[in-house]
């Protein structure tokens, strides 16, 4: 999965980017205070993306 096709689906679920970091962003989901952090890579292997967006709860 692409990370623009990532960070748009946390977005779209209420999450934000709290930080970015040398390798890589904290994003957190206010709703529950989940933080989980994305590799800035351009392409994410997709068992590492659904386990974000679950973490998250932004399936």
């Amino acid at each position: 999965m692409k990370r623009r096709d990532l960070e748009r689906k946390l977005r779209i679920a209420g999450c934000y980017l709290k930080r970015e970091g040398a390798s890589h962003s904290l994003w957190i989901n206010p709703k529950n205070g989940a933080i989980e952090t994305v590799p800035r890579h351009n392409e994410i292997k997709e068992p590492l993306a659904k386990k974000i967006l679950k973490n998250l709860n932004a399936e």
